[in-house]
């Protein structure tokens, strides 16, 4: 089993889509900033990804600033690329361009040494499939209460 560390996970990507499809990429980043991504210092909420000329691109993912690092540190949220095999990121671009899907990073990790990061495929919730999920959601939580009640 590869030895994983979770640096971030986007919660609100879940919230706002459905996912459809998930996806893994490498991330092209300078070293100051895997340093800091080491120290748990990073935050994908607004984040999506785009395809310019056959490439990959994170847009929005902000990396803060490693402390002990020098004056010519990276913009915290500069445009980062993102790596993956070409045939993949066609496939991707032919289905973002036919069904209006959005590509968006859900989590970043470590695997062994290399930073990655998890794409989803992801389709928009209109208001009421979010309220229909919070209602599900309620519910659970009360039936899990009142079983925990019964079994006292």
């Amino acid at each position: 089993m590869d030895n994983i560390k979770i640096i971030a996970n986007n919660k609100k990507a879940y919230h706002d889509y459905f996912i459809l499809e998930k996806y893994e990429a490498g991330i092209e980043l300078a070293g100051t900033e895997v340093k800091s991504l080491r120290q748990g210092r990073c935050n994908l909420k607004d984040s999506w990804c785009s395809i310019i000329k056959g490439e990959l691109f994170v847009n929005g993912m902000h990396i803060s600033p490693y402390e002990h690092g020098n004056i010519w540190s990276k913009d915290p949220v500069r445009v980062r690329k993102l790596l993956m095999h070409k045939r993949e990121i066609n496939k991707l671009f032919g289905i973002l361009q036919q069904q209006g899907l959005s590509l968006i990073p859900l989590s970043a990790y470590f695997k062994g040494s290399m930073v990655k990061l998890e794409l989803g495929l992801c389709k928009g919730k209109k208001l009421y499939d979010k309220r229909e999920d919070a209602a599900k959601k309620s519910a659970k939580r009360d039936i899990d209460r009142a079983m925990k009640e019964q079994g006292r």
